[in-house]
């Protein structure tokens, strides 16, 4: 068979090119992505249900990415919405209370990690709702990935749903995210052979695993086998060296179940 001119090649490779560049883009459940008018046309459309996802940078220890609750609320958030449908995701608040900087004090004694006051994470919060609001939106649901501001998101909702009392505007604040991820997924590694003191608090197993299932790449697996224990001096509460992807899916699942059902339920409630 003839080879192709090299006329006729690129011939079909600018069309093919062409075709690709005029393809529409496929939805995206993440605000972040769309155009404003995409969005507006979203609304318009239903799609009234907005998920805040909080996350935090801070130390996991020599072994996880600072961005880890970054990384892995925005994707769960993906996961809950995609599963709700009609419903998006907004930019994740990566900046929150970890605590004293001057003197440093918890995770600020380890590089890298930010903490912002309090008052400024809460009003942070509350005019993202406020946007979110002028825009449409009638359901903000606030989840996060942290267990030190929870109250903070808490607090929030109840003061915008006070002033908005008389509207059809309600802010959720979801712990059951934050529950799951914590005290329903350790008891679930109980159950499946790993000790209170594996499991941990912070960069142990349960939180290693869960990021190993979302993202890998955020995971130094030579320091989880290299056969050294990690302690409360490198910044880790628990003993990561078992954890594993497959353990971390049990909790995804988990965490995505539990928080789609608790959205649905305070949104009906309403």
């Amino acid at each position: 068979m003839p080879l192709a001119r090299p006329g006729l090649l690129a011939a079909c490779l600018c069309l093919a090119l062409a075709d690709a560049a005029s393809a529409p883009a496929p939805k995206s459940v993440f605000l972040e992505e769309l155009t404003w008018t995409e969005l507006r046309d979203d609304i318009r459309a239903g799609a009234t249900t907005v998920i805040v996802p909080i996350g935090g940078t801070e130390q996991s220890g020599p072994h996880m990415a600072l961005g880890k609750h970054n990384v892995r609320v925005k994707a769960l958030a993906a996961r809950i919405a995609e599963s709700m449908g009609n419903v998006l995701v907004a930019p994740v608040i990566a900046y929150v209370p970890e605590g004293s900087i001057e003197p440093p004090a918890g995770h600020m004694r380890f590089a890298g990690t930010i903490s912002i006051p309090e008052g400024a994470f809460e009003t942070t919060l509350e005019y993202a709702a406020r946007s979110f609001r002028r825009h449409g939106f009638r359901d903000i649901v606030l989840i996060g990935d942290h267990g030190g501001y929870q109250k903070s998101l808490a607090k929030v909702a109840d003061k915008l749903n006070r002033e908005w009392a008389a509207s059809p505007v309600r802010v959720h604040a979801v712990d059951d995210y934050y529950q799951a991820a914590s005290g329903e997924f350790a008891q679930v590694l109980k159950r499946e052979g790993f000790s209170a003191a594996e499991i941990g608090t912070h960069a142990g197993t349960a939180d290693t695993s869960l990021m190993l299932a979302v993202d890998p790449r955020l995971v130094r697996s030579d320091r989880l086998h290299d056969g050294a224990a990690l302690g409360a001096a490198e910044g880790v509460q628990g003993d990561p060296r078992r954890s594993s992807a497959t353990a971390g899916k049990t909790g995804v699942d988990l965490i995505v179940a539990r928080t789609r059902a608790a959205i649905e339920k305070d949104v009906q409630r309403r």
